[in-house]
This record gives C-alpha cells, sequence and structure tokens, in this order.
C-alpha cells in the first residue's frame, strides 16, 4: 500500500483530472455517453442513454456500414449489408421453416465462422434467446447444452454435427449444419439449403418482432462449482449495454490523458484479429457486437495459430489482438514477429485471466508508444465492467481499472459489511450489465443475485480513486489459456474412475497458458491406475482442455479441515514449491 500511496502522489503531481470529473464531464446532458435510469427487476439503475435497446437495433444499424468488410475468414469476406441480408434470411427461415416464436432457445456450436454471426443474430432478431455452446465441449456436454436450455433449434458446424449425431435423435432437435464437407448427418440440413436465395441486401428487411430491452436474450453456459455448467440468462440490454462500455473505459482514459472528446467523435475504425470464441462473452459481446455496432471489422482464424496471426495482422492491418495473455505473449515472443509489419497495431488489449509483468514490459519493447489494456468482467456482468487503458493503465497497472460510468461496485466483508477503501473482500457489481440470473437454477439465482447486486466470488480491493485490485478467486476455479475451469467439474469426473477414492484439483503455474490443470489422486486399496488411463477416462466425460496434466499419487489421505474441506494451498505449497 505504501507504494501505490507515493504511485498516486505523483499521480498528482502530474495534474491530470481525477476520473470522477472525467466521468462526469463525459456523461453530462447532450454528451454521447449520457445516463438515464431505468427500473430493471425491481432495481433503478443507471443506464445509457444512447445504448440500442436490442441487438435487433444494433443488426439494423449495422447495415448502414455497407460494403465495409465486417467478417473475414480465410479468403471469405461477408460486409455489413451483405450480412444484414443473410441475418435477415434466416431470421425468416427459423420461423417460417422451424417455427421459432419469441423466447424459443436457438443453440449454436460451432467454430469462429461467418455463420455463426449470421445465425446469432438471425436467431436473436427473431425474438430467439440464443445458446452458444462450448465448441471445445464432449458429446455429452453438448447433449446436456442441449436438453437443459430446450433448445428449438441446433446451428452447428460439421464437426459438432459429427460428434452429436449419436444423441441427435433422441433430442428432437432440428440441426442446422455449416461448412459441412459433403453430405450432413441423417435428419439434418445444410445451412446453405435452409438459407437459400438470401437476393439483394438493399431489399432485405426483418421479420415483424416485437423486442423490449429487457427481453432474454441470451444464454451462455459458464462452468458450474457443483459438476454442471450454468447457463447465464442475459437480456437485450444486457448486450447491448457492452460496445457503449467499452467504448466509454477507452475514450474515459483518452480523456483524462489529455485527448479533446470532439477528437474521439470519430474513432479510427477497428479491425479487430479474434483470437477467442464467440461462444465466450468476450469474443461475442465485446468483438462481434461491439464491431457491428461500430463499423469494425472482425478477422477470424480456424483456430489459433501464432504464424497465421502474424500473416494476417499484415494483411488485414489489424489495429488491435489480444483477446487473453496467452495469446498476446506468444504473438509478441514469436522468433519471426520482426519479419512481419505490425505496424497497424494501435494496442494490445486482454482479459479473462491475469497478466503477468514480463507480459507488460514485452509490449512496451515490441510496440513502443502502445499502451496496453485490460478489464474485468465476467459471463455474469455481459463482460465489460471495469477498463483501464491510456494513462490510467500507466498510473496503476496492476488494476483493471475503475468500474464504467453505469456499473457501481463494492467490496463487502464476510458479514456483507462494505469495508473502507485498501480493505480485501468479496467484489459486488450492480448495473444494466448484470444478467437476469441462471436458467433454471431459482436457488443459484437467489445466492448469487441479491437486490440488484451480483456477488462475483472474486476476492477485490478498492483504491480511493475507486480502481479496482483482484486480488484472488474465491471461486475454486483456475483458468487455462483464457478458459475457466471449476474444479469440482473435474473432480466429479475423477470420482467417477471406480480406482479413485479421493482427489483434489488445483492449477499448475504455465508461462503461457497460465495455468494447467494438476490432479492429486488417492486410490482406493489394491487398486491400479495409470496418469494415461485416468486420461482416457476423463476424455470420454469432459473436454480436453479440462483433463489434468499433471498428476500426483498419494498413498496418504489429503489435507482436510475440521469442516472436511481439502486444504488446497497446502497441497500447492507442498507440490509446487
Amino acid at each position: 500500500m505504501q507504494d501505490q500511496q507515493v504511485h498516486d502522489q505523483q499521480v498528482q503531481d502530474q495534474g491530470l483530472p481525477a476520473v470522477a470529473e472525467v466521468r462526469a464531464a463525459m456523461t453530462a446532458p447532450g454528451q454521447l455517453f449520457e445516463m438515464d435510469e431505468a427500473d430493471v427487476r425491481g432495481t433503478r439503475i443507471r443506464v445509457w442513454k444512447n445504448a440500442p435497446p436490442t441487438l435487433r437495433d444494433i443488426l439494423e444499424l449495422s447495415r448502414a456500414h455497407g460494403d465495409v468488410p465486417y467478417l473475414v475468414y480465410q479468403d471469405d469476406r461477408v460486409g455489413f449489408a451483405d450480412h444484414y441480408a443473410r441475418a435477415a434470411a434466416f431470421a425468416r427461415r427459423l420461423i417460417d421453416r422451424y417455427g421459432v416464436a419469441k423466447g424459443d432457445r436457438v443453440a449454436i456450436a460451432m467454430r469462429n465462422f461467418p455463420e455463426w454471426s449470421v445465425a446469432f443474430f438471425g436467431a436473436a432478431a427473431a425474438g430467439a434467446v440464443v445458446v452458444p455452446l462450448n465448441a471445445w465441449w464432449s458429446a455429452a456436454e453438448l447433449e446436456y447444452g442441449l436438453t437443459d436450455s430446450g433448445a428449438r433449434v441446433l446451428i452447428a458446424d460439421a464437426e459438432r454435427a459429427e460428434r452429436l449425431v449419436g444423441v441427435l435423435p433422441g433430442l428432437g432437435v432440428p440441426c442446422v449444419v455449416a461448412r459441412a464437407d459433403g453430405a450432413v448427418p441423417a435428419g439434418c440440413e445444410a445451412f446453405e439449403d435452409v438459407l437459400g436465395e438470401v437476393g439483394d441486401p438493399a431489399g432485405a428487411s426483418l421479420p415483424d418482432v416485437a423486442l423490449d430491452p429487457d427481453d432474454d436474450a441470451t444464454i451462455f453456459y459458464t462452468s458450474g462449482t457443483t459438476g454442471r455448467p450454468k447457463g447465464a440468462l442475459g437480456t437485450h440490454r444486457n448486450i447491448t449495454t457492452n460496445p457503449v462500455s467499452l467504448a466509454y473505459g477507452i475514450m474515459s482514459a483518452a480523456v483524462r490523458g489529455g485527448a479533446a472528446p470532439e477528437d474521439l467523435a470519430v474513432p479510427q475504425r477497428r479491425v479487430t484479429l479474434l483470437s477467442v470464441p464467440f461462444f465466450h462473452a468476450t469474443g461475442c459481446h465485446s468483438v462481434l457486437v461491439t464491431s457491428a455496432l461500430q463499423g469494425g471489422t472482425v478477422v477470424m482464424m480456424y483456430k489459433w495459430d501464432v504464424g497465421t496471426a502474424l500473416r494476417l495482422i499484415e494483411r488485414e492491418r489489424v489495429t488491435g489482438f489480444g483477446g487473453v495473455p496467452t495469446m498476446a505473449w506468444q504473438v509478441l515472443t514469436s522468433p519471426d514477429f520482426d519479419e512481419y509489419d505490425t505496424s497497424s497495431l494501435t494496442g494490445v488489449s486482454y482479459g479473462g485471466a491475469p497478466a503477468a509483468p514480463a507480459l507488460v514490459d514485452k509490449i512496451r519493447e515490441r510496440l513502443p508508444e502502445r499502451v496496453p489494456g485490460n478489464g474485468y468482467g465476467l459471463t455474469e456482468t455481459s463482460s465489460v465492467t471495469t477498463y483501464n487503458g491510456g494513462v490510467n493503465y500507466l498510473e496503476r497497472p496492476d488494476s483493471v481499472g475503475p468500474p464504467v460510468a453505469v456499473c457501481d461496485v463494492k467490496v463487502v466483508g464476510p458479514g456483507g459489511e462494505e469495508v473502507p477503501a485498501g480493505e480485501v473482500g468479496e467484489l459486488l457489481i450492480r448495473g444494466p450489465n448484470v444478467i437476469k440470473g441462471y436458467w433454471n437454477r431459482p436457488e443459484e439465482t437467489a445466492q448469487a443475485f441479491v437486490d440488484g447486486w451480483f456477488h462475483s466470488g472474486d476476492l477485490a480491493r478498492l483504491d480511493g480513486d475507486g480502481f479496482v485490485y483482484i486480488v484472488d478467486r474465491a471461486k475454486d476455479m483456475l483458468i487455462r489459456g483464457g478458459e475457466n475451469i471449476y474444479c469440482a467439474e473435474v473432480e466429479a469426473a475423477l470420482y467417477g474412475h471406480p480406482a479413485v477414492a479421493d482427489c483434489a484439483v488445483i492449477g499448475v503455474p504455465h508461462q503461457v497458458l497460465g495455468e494447467e490443470v494438476g490432479a492429486v489422486v488417492v486410490l482406493r486399496p489394491g487398486a491400479d491406475a495409470t496418469e494415461s488411463g485416468i486420461r482416457g477416462f476423463l476424455g470420454e466425460r469432459i473436454a480436453a482442455f479440462k483433463v489434468p496434466v499433471h498428476f500426483w499419487f498419494r498413498d496418504e489421505a489429503l489435507p482436510r479441515n475440521p469442516g472436511g474441506k481439502i486444504l488446497k494451498t497446502r497441497l500447492r505449497e507442498e507440490l509446487l514449491t
């Protein structure tokens, strides 16, 4: 804290305006970021006055960008007007062909293809609740997502459709297959056949469906602490808040650093190299939807590859990338970095996992005069809650920044009491970005969402200026390359092995991925099992990225506290230090 106090004094000596002063100026009546108030589920909250009301409105606004490329995938380039026409046609097909009505769930399970966006916006414009499923999930996990959400239709790529071929007939869910190389599985239809003739974009129009900002819009699955993923039910207001919040975070930091607001009114068009999946809140909310509203281009890859990333940065004149710190680190440390023209990059932003100080140093070395940026948010907060960029990041690089103007945060102690600045407690969040709750989970919803406040489960502290510092994760979770992995889910799968008597899953530090999955296992008396055998067993039950890479077999019992909880801190000290 002493270092922070010295730093704060240095900031004051620079004569920079306070965060609160900049906020007041940027949100004043008549300004781009003017705020209003709305009653949302019984709580009075601040909202962006100029935020589009629904995803349908964002899609309508996006067509004004005309032939500017919106989606770039390999040699495919889809302009905004063309994308609008495809999404409008797909919305009509969902209604006419499959009887999709407002509130029905439409699931998407595919890699980052242009069809993902067409299906997403088309389903949303039709009034459906879009359910993006994790494309890395196993067949059993995908089946769970479909049944739990009650999906009316599934849009999948060929790989996911093939993975589900054994369970689709029993589910009774029609499947539309994109990027099929040859015949589609029995009972499925090809995406192109369903879409049909799109026609002239100038004559395209959306089906007549009335939508409200607080209507259900999305169900994003987040790993469940009880071993089953939970569906985070978001509204149109939740997801359309995010593009404005992200713009506010970036522009408010620039204004505080001395930029004139009028100079930021027409920002440089963003060309984003997408390094995270659309089925993540970051990929969908902060990249796909934000780019649709702002006229930015989204450059996609079949899968993450450093060499391909560098080639695309040069070819497409990419202005920003990052995703999670893992990807930024791999690009910046590539031995081929200097062989490519990366001068178009205006910065590197990341979130989803802690950034090591070495990454910040590497950005300054490789991309001088570009200021890194990071932020904090969760699936339950529709991505952005805080943003740290520009002069704010230079001042406090260990912070995730102040909350955006429409969000409130507070830190509370064990009894729910708000603690003073500088003290650590659980971070609570309130705002138009906080989701409605968990799909069909009334008890867990009641525990996590109280009087409009979302209990994040993350341990944090605030400084005197409202900057948030994430200290630790209170939830038993690790983050591997930006993917949240809840230990209880992996442990539940381990306990299914007939030889496993006891187990504990912990995060093992990794320079590139951040963390890898480690498992401490106690076998049943007389039982025999190998690492490879257990991995094979788990590979049939959970996604590959969740399967432990490190194993420790113990003869003695795992350490537990008097309440029976495994002392994972002690295990980490014994095994990793």
